[in-house]
């Protein structure tokens, strides 16, 4: 009945036509202006023919349909207002369409059925879902909400409390979670869903089934009693508004345009959802986080391009058996790669073990895991105090203590008795691959991996090359560390790697604050409401104050020029006070323990007179503009060196880096990113007020050569 590249439609025994979702040209369905065009031309034919008496949509991958494509939408958002409502109108009348055919419709929902995936099952009458399948509605998670109208149609189906769960959390739902709420009617086995489908077409059309009332309830206003509806929406914008926080706005905003449209028909409320979408998709968070996605994305498929070459890792190794090495030992069991942990003392192993155990058994107690499967993770762990297995492993991570002797002289104990052709790792925050490499025989099997602490909740693995590293080593780490669930940004080696090098920059703009005069109590708040997840002060406490000393001097000596510091800083007060943050319980606020069991960080005056030694001309109180433009220049100009100077590849991995690896204000993109936000021009202008502060705040000359011509990280 019709051909198209995304779409195909034929007719099936009793009248019924097939509308099946089977791209030609790409791996999974999704839906792109191709897509929603050929959606129009498809219920057309259907229409056309009179012989029809109902439909059934299906998926010919193993997906449903993903969502939108949002590289090409995301695009359209650079449009004015008034055309982003003109398209969102457009597209919805395609999918009112399939819901104003004249006999019964359902979906067969395969697999993940997301965003505009799930709006188009949405516009059907019935919808069953296969065991494997997923539903949801994550926009929000991307800065915008549902705009093919999930936000009209999900709140007559399961009402207005439901659909604002699952519209502002934007987590996408099992099968049992949906058929509880009545976003799908029935829920059976893979194979059984195409049959199971055309059964309820048939009872429909049988009158069992009464299609008509189900599509008044969708097309009609929400019913929803006046005081009731009061209560849904002003209890759940307070709510959501308070989680979201002010840098998110999509979620309220879902929620206020379920709200206006509430006593709407379905047309004027789809009116309403897209008039309110167009202003959501032009704002800044929804730009960053699209643009997350899409870095996210770039990441994804050089991974890709490393798994080509990537040799298996059926077996690896951790030397080290502290809560690092027991975290890693964790991460990998956990997802599926046996691990052995190698240490030199019975009592580090059970602290290792202690820690893996310890992560396992949260899963349980949450309900994540069932404790038989969480044993057999747990088996996986093999700890040892020899070599004995180490010829049949195929990458070793060393995580042994942060000191280049030692890790040298394992590196080389351990390269003695590992395979030839086995990759191994250091997980150092800052020693030099090159140097690590110096000793060994075979440096092109060798490379840094670098976790992030704690190791089980950080997404970031900073991959780095050394002078000599393979690129089978890079990839076989690459495909590693994404078995283990982390995201792998490739970088060349350097004092610092990428984020350390970023990072401490940002700390040496938080101590010249301090030195002049600044209150680190005020700088943590304006910091937090800028969207940072914790201020620089509580950072340094949660990193360890000794940690943070340790890498300072480590860049300082790499990058004398801006990072050595000619002045005593407040971080050197509480390191030689042995206040080393939460792992000892005092630093810059001292830790007691909440109900939980969680450090809660407690103001102490005694931290005030030790920073008081190292400001020689007293307390100032900066405004929140010089707070925020000390602290966050340094970083910019210092993730432009990165990229200048080829550390990183693209200005979306060093954005990502720093979102995923310090928790750089998602809203904001990435160091990069907010440059363009502010502009180059503006940028330099800011780096000009401050030259007095030195070389931190001295702008590459490419830059300086950018915002003479108006140029951009990113590309509009």
């Amino acid at each position: 009945m019709y051909q198209g590249q995304s779409i195909q439609v034929r007719k099936l025994d009793g009248d019924i036509a097939e509308l099946c979702f089977d791209s030609k040209t790409d791996s999974v369905n999704k839906f792109d202006a191709r897509t929603v065009n050929e959606l129009r031309e498809a219920v057309a034919a259907v229409t056309a023919d009179s012989g029809i008496k109902g439909l059934v949509i299906t998926s010919g991958k193993d997906t449903f349909i993903v969502g939108a494509d949002i590289t090409e939408f995301g695009k359209s958002f650079q449009q004015p207002e008034e055309e982003i409502v003109k398209w969102s109108v457009e597209a919805n009348k395609v999918f009112s369409s399939v819901e104003d055919l004249p006999f019964p419709t359902v979906t067969a929902v395969n697999g993940m059925a997301l965003g505009g995936g799930f709006e188009m099952a949405l516009s059907t009458d019935y919808r069953v879902m296969s065991t494997k399948a997923q539903v949801g509605l994550p926009e929000t998670k991307l800065g915008i909400f549902p705009g093919f109208g999930g936000t009209v149609r999900l709140p007559r189906l399961i009402g207005a409390d439901n659909a604002i769960e699952w519209i502002a959390g934007g987590t996408p739902q099992k099968p049992d979670a949906a058929l509880k709420v009545h976003a799908v009617d029935a829920v059976v086995a893979p194979e059984k869903l195409k049959d199971a489908a055309l059964r309820m077409i048939a009872l429909a059309q049988a009158g069992a089934y009464d299609w008509k009332k189900r599509r008044a309830q969708k097309t009609g206003p929400l019913h929803l009693p006046m005081i009731e509806s009061m209560m849904v929406f002003t209890t759940s914008i307070g709510f959501v508004g308070a989680k979201a926080g002010k840098h998110f706005p999509a979620p309220v905003a879902a929620i206020t345009a379920i709200q206006k449209a509430a006593g709407k028909k379905r047309d004027d409320a789809l009116l309403i959802e897209a008039q309110a979408f167009a202003k959501i998709a032009k704002t800044q968070a929804a730009d960053s986080l699209i643009g997350l996605f899409l870095n996210d994305q770039l990441i994804k498929k050089k991974g890709k391009q490393y798994a080509k070459i990537a040799r298996p890792v059926k077996q690896a190794a951790v030397l080290g058996a502290g809560i690092m090495g027991g975290g890693i030992a964790y991460q990998s069991a956990s997802k599926g790669t046996p691990i052995i942990m190698k240490d030199i003392a019975d009592k580090a192993l059970d602290l290792g073990m202690s820690e893996a155990n310890k992560l396992l058994s949260a899963q349980v107690t949450r309900g994540k895991l069932k404790p038989e499967k969480a044993g057999a993770m747990l088996a996986e762990i093999r700890p040892t105090l020899n070599y004995g297995d180490f010829g049949h492993v195929d990458v070793v991570v060393e995580a042994v203590v942060e000191n280049p002797k030692v890790k040298k002289a394992v590196l080389a104990e351990v390269e003695a008795v590992a395979r030839p052709d086995a990759v191994i790792a250091s997980n150092t925050s800052s020693i030099s691959i090159d140097d690590l490499a110096s000793g060994l025989k075979r440096p092109e099997n060798f490379l840094g991996m670098h976790f992030f602490n704690p190791v089980h909740k950080m997404p970031l693995v900073e991959v780095i090359k050394g002078a000599k590293t393979s690129p089978e080593a890079v990839a076989t780490i690459v495909g590693y560390a994404t078995a283990m669930g982390k995201t792998p940004i490739v970088v060349n080696n350097c004092p610092g790697f990428l984020v350390n090098r970023i990072l401490f920059p940002y700390f040496g703009g938080w101590s010249g604050l301090i030195r002049d005069g600044g209150d680190f109590v005020k700088i943590d708040k304006v910091a937090e409401s800028f969207g940072w997840p914790m201020g620089p002060a509580y950072l340094q406490d949660v990193v360890g104050i000794d940690t943070s000393h340790h890498v300072g001097d480590v860049l300082a000596e790499g990058y004398p020029d801006r990072m050595g510091r000619d002045f005593k800083t407040a971080l050197d007060v509480m390191y030689e006070n042995k206040r080393f943050g939460q792992k000892n319980g005092i630093g810059f606020y001292k830790y007691e323990t909440d109900p939980k069991g969680k450090p809660k960080k407690v103001m102490t005056d005694d931290s005030y007179k030790l920073i008081a030694a190292v400001q020689p001309n007293g307390t100032k109180d900066f405004s929140d503009e010089e707070i925020i433009d000390r602290l966050m220049i340094p970083m910019v100009i210092e993730t432009a060196r990165c990229l200048e100077e080829n550390i990183v590849d693209t200005a979306n991995e060093a954005d990502m880096g720093l979102i995923l690896g310090i928790g750089f204000p998602p809203h904001l993109g990435g160091a990069l990113k907010y440059a363009d936000i502010i502009g180059l021009a503006k940028l330099v202008e800011k780096c000009e007020k401050y030259k007095s502060l030195g070389k931190l705040y001295e702008p590459t000359a490419r830059m300086k050569e950018m915002a003479a011509k108006g140029a951009t990280y990113y590309t509009k």
